[in-house]
């Protein structure tokens, strides 16, 4: 069975779970679940924007709180899922000097945002983390809050990709 037949075949419950893992909003889980079946790749993805662009304030925020601060290794393991400490790669090699810069870096966007950082890992350096941080941590919350969700969409795509994946190898 190829993996979108698998998608669209999940029990409700297992197809909230996965698209829950993809981005941690419940609503945008829900809708996605109802939203099958799909016709293909493109079409779930298709979807998955309408239903992204569509979000609240609360749906945001619900998903970035899904998401590890970067750089917390402890937290990627028990915030971010199966995927998060693979998206964050470009931290293991990171200085302690830029560890210890992106965790400030982190509590002071968070102290002045009122939410956490959110920024596309997947093959970025620690420095690359670091100065994209410090480029937006000036910005006001609003425009921050757009920045997030558009990082917190491109995360969607390559979790998406990733289930894809996993459905097309797994034994279901």
């Amino acid at each position: 069975m190829k993996s979108m037949e698998r998608i669209n075949k999940l029990k409700r419950q297992e197809a909230e779970e996965a698209f829950r893992g993809c981005c941690g909003s419940s609503r945008y889980a829900r809708i996605m679940t109802e939203s099958r079946p799909f016709a293909s790749p493109d079409d779930m993805k298709l979807t998955s924007d309408r239903i992204w662009s569509g979000s609240s304030r609360e749906d945001i925020l619900e998903a970035f709180e899904a998401h590890p601060r970067i750089g917390d290794k402890k937290g990627a393991e028990q915030h971010g899922g199966k995927w998060a400490s693979n998206e964050q790669r470009g931290m293991d090699s990171a200085s302690n000097d830029i560890a210890i810069a992106m965790m400030k870096g982190n509590a002071e966007y968070e102290a002045r945002m009122g939410f956490r950082y959110i920024v596309c890992a997947t093959g970025k350096s620690a420095q690359e983390m670091l100065q994209i941080l410090r480029m937006r941590i000036n910005n006001p919350p609003d425009e921050e809050l757009k920045n997030g969700a558009a990082e917190q969409n491109k995360i969607t795509h390559l979790r998406l990709n990733k289930l894809l994946s996993e459905l097309s190898t797994s034994n279901l």
